[in-house]
């Protein structure tokens, strides 16, 4: 949920520049351009994202991270996706979904036992 500030700051001078499959919305200010090339955080425009539920960065797809930090200046436009290409997924860490590697105790496994390659410290 965003801030009640970000909600009037987009209300009254938000525009909006586009949507991601995951339905979060994409603003910039009205009428706020770089005032000139290469002159840093104040000559670009102010760009930001209202999250289509729990705000988390991790859900904002990697053509859209790069607008909204300036690595492109022209927001995505939809393209053909590669059968290679898998889908965007958040971080899932802290969920029921986080990867664990093989022999993790979170997944309920054991690693295999060293193979002679390892001494445990001791402190005598």
């Amino acid at each position: 949920m965003a801030t009640l500030g970000t909600r009037l700051l987009t209300w009254l001078r938000g525009e909006l520049v586009g949507a991601d499959a995951y339905g979060n919305r994409y603003y910039r200010l009205k009428g706020d351009r770089p005032q000139r090339l290469g002159g840093g955080r104040f000559s670009r425009d102010r760009r930001w994202v209202l999250y289509n539920g729990e705000p988390e960065g991790s859900k904002v797809p990697p053509e859209w991270n790069a607008w909204l930090h300036h690595t492109v200046q022209e927001p995505p436009q939809p393209r053909q996706r590669y059968p290679w290409e898998k889908d965007h997924q958040p971080n899932m860490t802290g969920t029921p979904l986080a990867y664990h590697p093989r022999g993790s105790v979170l997944r309920g496994s054991r690693r295999a036992r060293a193979t002679g390659d390892y001494e445990p410290w001791s402190p005598e």
